[in-house]
């Protein structure tokens, strides 16, 4: 199935991929847009307050693919002070409707063939090298970078967290709701985040996510989405910023997105083996 790409952030129709300016194109064009930085209005306690239960039910129905399977390329380019930039390439597929992923390792070589395997509240790393699978979780960071195995992965929002706040903002010339919630579950990666949201199209610019003490852990940025139709919109590019390490960050850019059927065994330890 075809997709959309939509810039929401810059209007400099600016194309950016895994290279060494990558970070320099995308933070810039992120910076002039404004999206790093949010206003909190000092008006938001006298207007009207939304109804943030159907603005976060709106986000979880857009990146719910049940009844459909979903497919795409991750490439992710991460940054370290005094190291060369790493690149990983990860062929991921998801089946919503059964709460399943497999993640496929392509790059580097040193990592090829290497694998993840969710189902249900099960996941499964896989070495080729040694043929043998390892319980993991979705808290894991993939392959060095900053991304984690939940980034992936189908996400409800209501299910996992409550909602502990809202105000108005501004982010770069988008008026956005500012929702921050709090964990139900052990089972996030973080116990509080903010999500920043766009007052028109309900899109998730930006999302922080804290510590139980409320340190500020990781800031994931959204500055392009695809649309694959029938109401579905994933992010096609993320920036996420560890705050914790100065300078270690990664952009992931997400390609050849499809809701086309899967053959089951590709769910499966098996098929994890067999494309060894």
């Amino acid at each position: 199935m075809d997709y959309i790409e939509k810039d929401i952030s810059a209007d400099s129709g600016n194309q950016h991929r895994g290279s060494a300016r990558t970070f320099l194109n995308l933070i810039n064009a992120l910076a002039v847009a404004g999206l790093m930085f949010a206003i909190p209005s000092p008006r938001a306690a006298a207007q009207t307050q939304p109804d943030v239960k159907a603005i976060i039910t709106k986000l979880d129905t857009m990146n719910d693919f049940s009844g459909l399977d979903f497919t795409g390329v991750f490439t992710i380019v991460s940054e370290k002070p005094g190291e060369k930039a790493a690149l990983t390439q990860i062929r991921m597929f998801r089946r919503d409707s059964k709460d399943q992923f497999t993640l496929l390792i392509q790059q580097p070589e040193a990592s090829k063939g290497q694998g993840y395997l969710k189902e249900g509240d099960n996941v499964w790393f896989y070495d080729p090298s040694s043929r043998k699978f390892t319980h993991s979780s979705l808290k894991e960071n993939l392959n060095n970078s900053e991304a984690k195995n939940s980034d992936f992965s189908r996400r409800s929002i209501l299910d996992d967290y409550d909602i502990s706040g809202t105000e108005e903002g501004t982010l770069g010339k988008y008026p956005i709701w500012i929702i921050s919630l709090k964990a139900k579950t052990d089972k996030v990666s973080y116990d509080i985040s903010k999500l920043f949201v766009r007052k028109d199209n309900n899109l998730l610019l930006k999302q922080e996510d804290y510590s139980v003490s409320g340190k500020k852990m990781r800031t994931t940025l959204y500055p392009k989405y695809a649309d694959l139709g029938n109401g579905k919109m994933f992010p096609s590019q993320m920036l996420i910023v560890d705050e914790l390490n100065p300078g270690e960050k990664s952009q992931i850019t997400m390609t050849e997105l499809s809701t086309n059927k899967l053959p089951d065994k590709v769910f499966t330890k098996a098929f994890l083996e067999q494309v060894n």
